[in-house]
This record gives structure tokens, sequence and C-alpha cells, in this order.
């Protein structure tokens, strides 16, 4: 007869490999693949593998001996965390991929103009979403190179997917900043605040001031409430921190990346268990106060089928404006490239 110790090691022996990070079972099947393994494409799959998001991650660079010294790096890691699968390959490896993201992309040469590395990257991606889509032809693609508005453009078209099945990070990282931002200033929790920053992510985006909410309460009110108002200065202050906070990390290490790893791995989460969350990502959209078949950040809701709702808040004049002047600039540098 088995005694009590053999019978708990037989417990323990038959239970499934998921983490205690309250990942369910669908989630930890998501097989994600990752095209470019610099510090965008490893961040995403190390918050991806410490996460529980993912079960199995391969990272796909041109550079061979990059990406299989970023798998073994993360996959040393695994240990600590959940149960993941993390190697290098080549295309055919993402065979079976739920999500592939797409990290690759060319850097931007002294005295080049920001339409030349536009058209740059548009060749790399040619190549790269033809290879994806041979390889794992069901993918949902998200898009992280930047411009990354353009590039989740430009890829719907090469990629001839609907445009909910190719999904950019748009400006889920710039909405993290505003609602971290907000929170600092009133004291709370960033996940108790409720706002967003829609359009380009970049120089054009709109922070949507009068949307925004803490506990259900209009955030100037709630300001009020917890007696740190919400002054002109104070509001100037996020607002500069959030549309500068790239600039201010680039100058200091060169690049941003955890921030944006850990957005990739939320969205791809949303996909794998298919959460139905509303999230700040960029598609292709039919039209936007005007401006036609344009790809920018609204609140979409985000399942398994990829985007599956666009959401358009009710917005100020002032951040309609904005919005709609967001658009032209993006559908003009898309159209620059023919897209």
């Amino acid at each position: 007869m088995a005694t009590s110790r053999q019978r708990e090691r037989g417990r323990i022996a038959a239970a499934p490999h998921l983490s205690g990070c309250g990942c369910s079972r669908q989630e930890a099947a998501m097989k994600v693949g990752i095209v470019g393994a610099g510090m965008v494409g490893s961040a995403a799959g190390y918050a991806l593998a410490l996460t529980g998001h993912a079960s199995h991650v391969v990272l796909v660079d041109r550079n061979a001996a990059l990406a299989q010294a970023q798998a073994e790096d993360i996959a040393h890691a695994v240990p600590f965390a959940s149960a993941c699968v993390v190697e290098a390959g080549d295309y055919p490896a993402l065979a079976g991929a739920g999500v592939v993201i797409l990290a690759a992309g060319v850097a931007q040469q002294p005295g080049e103009t920001r339409l030349e590395l536009l058209g740059r990257n548009a060749e790399v991606f040619a190549e790269v979403v033809a290879a994806v889509r041979s390889a794992a032809p069901d993918a949902i693609l998200l898009i992280a190179s930047n411009p990354v508005d353009v590039m989740t453009q430009a890829a719907t078209r090469m990629s001839g997917l609907p445009p909910g099945r190719v999904i950019g990070s748009g400006t889920i990282l710039d909405t993290a900043r505003f609602r971290s931002l907000l929170a600092r200033h009133l004291g709370i929790a960033p996940q108790s605040v409720h706002a967003l920053v829609l359009g380009e992510h970049g120089d054009s985006e709109v922070l949507a001031w009068s949307t925004a909410r803490a506990g259900s309460v209009p955030i100037g009110a709630f300001a009020d409430q917890m007696g740190r108002p919400l002054t002109e200065a104070a509001r100037a202050a996020i607002d500069e921190g959030v549309r500068r906070a790239a600039y201010r990390i680039i100058a200091g290490k060169g690049a941003t990346w955890y921030g944006i790893g850990a957005g990739l791995a939320r969205i791809v989460r949303a996909i794998a268990a298919d959460q139905r969350d509303v999230l700040t990502v960029s598609m292709l959209t039919p039209e936007v106060l005007g401006v036609r078949d344009v790809a920018l950040s609204l609140p979409r809701v985000v399942g398994a089928a990829g985007v599956l709702a666009d959401l358009h808040p009710e917005l100020t004049a002032e951040e309609s404006e904005g919005l709609a002047a967001s658009a032209r600039l993006l559908k003009d540098s898309a159209t620059s490239l023919g897209f």
C-alpha cells in the first residue's frame, strides 16, 4: 500500500506544467514566434517566458548567432518561472505559432531621412512577411518595428490578411506611461487608472484627458478628492513625461525595450486566452474622423481571433482635432510608400 508521501509524489508528478501566475491552460498552449532578436524582440521573449503567456517561444534573426545567444539566455531564466521552451531557429520553426511578433528592422543611418528609413524598413518587411506567412499561415501578426503604425499598414497590405489579424503594438506603451504618471501624481496603483493615448505611436499622439478615470471617477474630480489637483502645470508635466519618455530613455541607454517587451506579452496574453481585453493597439482602420484606410491606435477589443471590435471614445473638440491630424500624418507617410 502506498504511503501518504508516495501518494503526494504521484500527485506532483501528474500535475500539469503550469506556473502559479494565474495563467489558464489555454494561455500556456500558445506557441509564439519572434522575428528580430534584438533588444525589443528578446525583451518580448523574456517577458513571455517569465509570465507564462507562451509555452514555446522561437526566435528568428538573420544573425543566427544572436538569436541562439538570446534564446539560450532567456531559457536559463525559465527554471525560475513557468514552463516554456525557448529556442532559436529559421522561419520553418515558426510552424504552428499562434502569434508571430515582427520586431525586425534597420537602424536609421546618419543623414538618412525618415522617409528613406521607412522605405528600407518596408523592403525588409516584404521579405519577412512573406517568409512568416509561408511558415505560419494561421498566425496573427503582431508588429513591433517602428514606425509601428506605418509598418502595421504595410504588413497588412503585404500579407493579405484581414486587418484584425495584423496588430501593431501602437500606443499600448504610451498608454502605460500615461497611467503610470497619473498614478504617481495621485498616489494610487497604476492598475486603478483608466486613461488612453490615441493615434500615432509618436509625436502626434493624443492623450485623451477627457476620458481618463480613476475608480470610475473622472480624473480631475478624483485628483481633487485626493487633495492632489491636476493643475495646468501638473497636466503639462504629465503630457511632457509621456511624449518625451522615449527620447529620455534613448539618450540614457540607446533604446527602449523593457516596457514594450511587457506590452507585447500583454497583447499575446489577450489573444492566447481569448480575454477580449480593451487595449490601445494599432490596426488598419476603414475611417477615422474623415481619414480613410489608416493604421493608428484606438481602444480595441482583442481576443483569440485578433481585433474583434474598434471603440471610438467621446473626445473633446481639441482631442478630436489632434486625432484627425495624427491620422492625416500617418496616412501621408503610408501613401508615400504606396500603402
